[in-house]
């Protein structure tokens, strides 16, 4: 298999909800495995041989090699769904990185089965992250805004 169409069926994985591909083909076989916070790990094998190490995306290189930041509080997803940063499309976004919130203000909308569920922080202090792109996939629980 190409390393261009790895490329592609790692980022694939990354931006959906999936948490493991296989994919068979003539030349051998790829199994993708998404860690739970991490980038995806893939192992690459010929059709017989025994699998090769796994491969880290460079924002998993990234990640690993940033600072450690000082402790913060995290608001999670209570939900599976689609993470929204504003109420409609062209709408202002709820908070911005920098922002000051309070416990219980909207911090986002989360899209499960067709509802818009507005999500309030669960704690007061200043936006230090936003971990979630607009659009992106979420699962219950997954991080969505660092708070000092």
């Amino acid at each position: 298999m190409d390393l261009r169409k790895l490329k592609t069926l790692i980022d694939l994985v990354s931006e959906s909800n999936i948490s493991e591909l296989e994919i068979t083909e003539a030349e051998g076989k790829v199994r993708i495995v998404k860690a739970s916070l991490a980038a995806p790990q893939v192992a690459a094998a010929p059709a017989l041989a025994a699998a090769a190490p796994a491969v880290e995306s460079p924002a998993a290189v990234a990640e690993a090699a940033a600072p450690a930041e000082e402790p913060c509080r995290v608001i999670k997803s209570p939900m599976v769904g689609t993470f929204y940063r504003s109420a409609s499309p062209g709408a202002k976004a709820f908070v911005e990185v920098g922002a000051v919130i309070q416990e219980g203000e909207p911090v986002c909308i989360i899209e499960a089965m067709k509802i818009m569920n507005e999500i309030e922080a669960d704690c007061s202090g200043k936006i230090l992250r936003i971990l979630c792109e607009n659009g992106q996939a979420v699962e219950f629980g997954q991080p969505l805004f660092q708070v000092e």
